[in-house]
């Protein structure tokens, strides 16, 4: 298998003329996220700010560039795009840019301190066992203290152009997701990503499909044809149609085997989970693998490919 790729941090690199990526370090998972500056006519757009941890060297960067920062946009909530975003805009003297439905659910999630005990209550609901429950509420403190959202930023929504690019409407990895697409260049954050895919999961408050929106914003994408994608992770994508059906594809294998794992018997997301990535996992891994069980089993029950049961304690799943 090949060695993962490893990146400079924090020093921009030129992808073509215009459009430079700055990689940032990440605690987990792929130890990296990139982001983006794009060149318009009044100066540089920073795209996604990374974890912040540690300090991005932001003032350094932008005394090397020929015209200032003057905005920053923000493609997703999650925390490694956006829980900079407060710190940079305050060293670039960057307003931020960000989804109306992505800010509100950026506020919901990093801006209160209950959303680790509501999210351990739903996934008790969806057959997680109370120890790895607590867990995740412990883990869940920790790590939301690390994310730094910027407050009240410029609100944006799907078809409005900011310095020329099209704020393009993606859900599914989250709810609010955005893409920029200019001159066939799409600045795509975790909308689609090689060789590895976005994790596609349901969680409380969320969309009712998320893996249905994630299909239709890869048909749409399919749709745009743009030439190259810039995405959040790993390496840019040269064929971003052909990449979005080979996503689609390993969706469409999944759902088969998610459905494989359905009986007359009722069963748990947190049961069919281990059919689908195993027992071993750690409980924060485990979390995305309930999460992203749970997106499959409710884009077949909306398909009728399987039936939901709640009793008021636990949400079970049959097969259709």
């Amino acid at each position: 298998m090949a060695a993962t790729r490893t990146y400079d941090f924090g020093t921009p690199v030129e992808l073509e003329p215009g459009i430079l990526r700055v990689t940032l370090p990440l605690p987990s998972g792929p130890k990296h996220v990139h982001t983006y500056l794009v060149r318009d006519e009044d100066g540089w757009m920073l795209v996604d700010t990374g974890l912040g941890l540690p300090d991005p060297p932001w003032r350094e960067i932008a005394a090397s560039l020929d015209a200032p920062v003057v905005r920053i946009f923000v493609t997703h909530m999650h925390p490694d795009h956006v829980g900079g975003a407060e710190e940079a805009s305050r060293v670039l003297g960057a307003p931020v840019f960000q989804g109306r439905l992505d800010y509100a659910q950026c506020e919901r999630v990093w801006g209160a301190d209950d959303w680790p005990e509501q999210i351990a209550g739903w996934f008790l609901r969806n057959g997680v066992p109370k120890p790895v429950a607590d867990e995740l509420i412990h883990s869940g403190h920790v790590f939301a203290d690390f994310v730094r959202f910027a407050w009240n930023p410029t609100l944006v929504d799907p078809g409005d152009e900011i310095a020329g690019w099209r704020v393009v409407a993606t859900p599914g990895h989250a709810d609010g997701h955005l893409c920029l697409l200019r001159d066939g260049i799409l600045v795509a954050g975790d909308h689609v990503l090689t060789p590895i895919t976005p994790a596609i999961g349901l969680y409380p408050e969320s969309r009712p499909d998320p893996l249905g929106d994630y299909l239709e914003s890869l048909a749409a994408v399919e749709g745009l044809a743009p030439r190259i994608a810039y995405p959040g992770h790993r390496e840019p994508i040269g064929d971003p149609p052909a990449r979005a059906e080979e996503i689609a594809e390993h969706h469409d294998e999944r759902l088969d085997r998610t459905e494989a794992a359905l009986g007359a018997e009722g069963r748990s997301g947190y049961d069919v989970s281990h059919d689908l990535f195993g027992r071993e996992l750690a409980p924060i891994q485990r979390r995305f693998a309930v999460a992203e069980t749970l997106s499959h089993l409710e884009r077949l029950v909306v398909l009728g490919r399987a039936g939901r049961a709640d009793d008021g304690r636990v949400v079970t799943y049959t097969a259709g």
